[in-house]
């Protein structure tokens, strides 16, 4: 079960003016699912994205990143879910090529304005001829409230669907922001194993608004970690449509800052839902780290926590075996990390414990205050490495039995 999260009513997700989705039941890997969703964009709207490092990155990864540079009005988002087309080579190529074409003719638009994306199984082929013949039914699908339907399409080993929604007053205006996402497992930073689509009707100029989705994605989506595994297909998308009537030429422009907060809020909302989901989670815990140097290296004791599976089985036990958390500090590659400088809390929302101080156990530290803290579904793991004021926050989840389960039956 999701860790004290529930998808958002219907009607609690906001329509973006210019931005119409559909879906339909595609049978692309299993029948009697919703696996196939459309986004259609109104003339006028401006679409940045930023995606996965990994180097086996899939096809509709090459073609989107290929059809973003090339600077054409994007004019249609195609999702697949139950096949990721990666690890498919030339043919993989050709069938996101022929994604794009078929909703090019249905739409009536150039295939060069259209971006694809697919998730699910790697190294199989994409069943494109399935996909082209669910096409012309997400067509007819298609409403500006269906949001809440496309968050149900996009799943994949997702327990329930992920979305957010807000609306904000901008210089008179009414701004609306609207995402969702998906993701469980396969979740690491640059990106996370994630799809994420978030479409807001401010008008935010195209440099602004890839500076934008870089910096949602590097505050929420690129803070998660599940796994520690990068996935092939990794996609966060950022769509402006220009509708409300409020308009943001660059970074100084009056009201931006409101702006950039509420959507960097809204990708932090979808990309704990995705932790909160995570593979069998039973707990979700925030690596809080301070006093460093940098940012960097603060996200560097983050990731080394939240990725140890040590730690993270330990937390689905309740046993605090908290010399793990000291063990993975010592091995994030802070060459000159003063051990003695730094302090760990254990947290909940009635509980702060000092764990750790002086290079080993803190004096009032009593191992039943830690478990009490562990046994807590939300539990914040707080370090101060003493050396400067930089801070990050990393967001993870336990490792439970269900966890191997599910990625063992994966296929299946």
């Amino acid at each position: 079960m999701p860790v004290n999260y529930a998808t958002p009513a219907p009607e609690s997700l906001y329509p973006v003016a210019g931005v119409r989705l559909g879906v339909a039941e595609a049978g692309i890997r299993k029948l009697d699912r919703r696996d196939l969703t459309l986004l259609a964009l109104d003339p006028g709207c401006h679409v940045a994205g930023v995606f996965t490092q990994n180097r086996f990155c899939a096809a509709p990864v090459q073609l989107c990143r290929r059809h973003l540079e090339l600077g054409s009005e994007i004019r249609a988002l195609v999702i697949n879910t139950g096949v990721a087309n990666a690890g498919t080579g030339d043919s993989g190529v050709q069938a996101a090529w022929q994604t794009c074409s078929g909703v090019g003719k249905l739409l009536g638009i150039d295939e060069r304005q259209v971006l694809p994306f697919s998730t699910g199984v790697i190294l199989e082929p994409l069943p494109v001829e399935r996909l082209v013949a669910g096409l012309p039914r997400c067509v007819d699908d298609l409403k500006a409230d269906h949001w809440h339907a496309a968050a149900h399409a996009i799943m994949t080993t997702d327990t329930l669907a992920k979305a957010a929604s807000r609306r904000v007053q901008i210089n008179g205006k009414t701004v609306t922001i609207t995402g969702i996402s998906k993701g469980a497992g396969m979740i690491k930073p640059n990106m996370a194993t994630m799809l994420g689509f978030m479409a807001t009707d401010a008008g935010i100029a195209t440099l602004l608004l890839q500076q934008l989705v870089r910096e949602a994605a590097d505050e929420s989506f690129n803070c998660i970690t599940v796994d520690g595994d990068t996935s092939t297909n990794d996609s966060f998308i950022l769509i402006a449509s220009g509708q409300s009537g409020a308009e943001f030429a660059d970074a100084a422009a009056p009201g931006y800052a409101a702006l950039r907060e509420a959507v960097i809020a809204v990708a932090v909302e979808l990309a704990q839902a995705i932790i909160r989901d995570g593979e069998g989670a039973t707990k979700f815990m925030t690596i809080a780290v301070e006093g460093g140097k940098n940012r960097d290296e603060c996200r560097k004791v983050g990731y080394a926590i939240g990725h140890s599976p040590l730690v993270k089985t330990a937390f689905f036990a309740s046993d605090p075996n908290l010399g793990r958390i000291l063990a993975a500090i010592g091995y994030a590659g802070i060459s000159d990390l003063d051990v003695d400088a730094v302090r760990v809390w254990l947290s909940s929302a009635a509980d702060e414990i000092l764990v750790a101080e002086k290079g080993g156990r803190a004096a009032a530290y009593r191992e039943e205050d830690g478990s009490r803290v562990m046994k807590q579904s939300e539990i914040t793991v707080r370090v101060d490495l003493g050396r400067g004021a930089a801070k990050a926050s990393i967001y993870t989840c336990d490792f439970s039995y269900d966890y191997v389960k599910i990625n063992a039956d994966y296929r299946s």
